[in-house]
């Protein structure tokens, strides 16, 4: 088993999907409107996976699966994961709307999906916990709204962290937001990341050229990995190998 991680999917499918016919493929959000390398993502993501990934091999989502408003407008995103081998583990971006009552999405989800939600799942010898995070104090423009959902999604991460219980086992988070704010400043997310003793943050919504404002590769005693699946060139990175679980 290996665990990897690719977010910010974006998919728009208005059609079930055929890997075998691509050109019948209907989005109702084409994403080549933000760059040429978005032309055809779900090609490169579908073929970059099944060269990878294998049945027992798990992979995380950060969150943005889909544009979908509504739980129903997604069910040919969530079809196409579920064609994918290995388990999906994933949590909400601030995209997916379609993700309000987490019993209704679980009952919509393929055989191969689960999402957190002020829980974890456990694979192995890892605990994986999460949730979407939020802008952080100190980012241009952060208000008092902003304010308030930063401190609720602290409350969803320390629910997570918790259920996790005192089993010792390595622990890896996902967020959607990077977990600070652009100038790297230590936060009460650090802080509880560093109580619970966790070794891994995958985070995504960074694209572009605002990839520059990613964290380093470790800091704080803490690996942190961006996710976007344009900053991956589409491709699932990995982030632990079965032979250290």
């Amino acid at each position: 088993m290996k665990i990897y991680a690719i977010g910010d999917m974006h998919f728009s499918f208005s059609r079930p999907v055929d890997p075998l016919r691509w050109d019948d493929v209907e989005t109702y959000k084409p994403m080549d409107i933000f760059g040429a390398e978005w032309r055809g993502h779900y090609r490169k993501i579908y073929d970059n996976w099944v060269k990878i990934i294998n049945n027992e091999d798990i992979v995380l989502i950060p969150g943005d699966f889909s544009w979908a408003m509504k739980l129903s407008e997604a069910r040919y995103d969530l079809d196409f994961l579920g064609l994918l081998p290995g388990t999906i583990v994933g949590i909400p971006g601030n995209h997916d709307l379609w993700w309000q009552s987490l019993s209704r999405v679980r009952e919509a989800l393929p055989p191969n999906m689960r999402l957190l939600q002020n829980d974890h799942t456990e694979v192995g010898n890892v605990s994986l916990c999460g949730s979407r995070g939020w802008l952080c104090p100190g980012a241009e423009y952060f208000s008092d709204h902003d304010l308030k959902i930063y401190r609720r999604e602290l409350i969803r991460m320390e629910n997570s962290l918790k259920s996790a219980g005192p089993a010792g086992k390595e622990i890896i988070v996902m967020m959607h937001f990077m977990p600070v704010n652009d100038r790297h400043e230590k936060n009460e997310f650090i802080e509880m990341f560093q109580y619970y003793r966790v070794n891994t943050v995958v985070y995504g919504h960074l694209h572009g050229a605002a990839t520059r404002l990613r964290l380093p590769g470790r800091a704080w005693g803490i690996k942190f990995q961006l996710a976007s699946a344009d900053f991956l060139h589409f491709a699932p990175v990995l982030i632990k190998d079965e032979g250290l679980i």
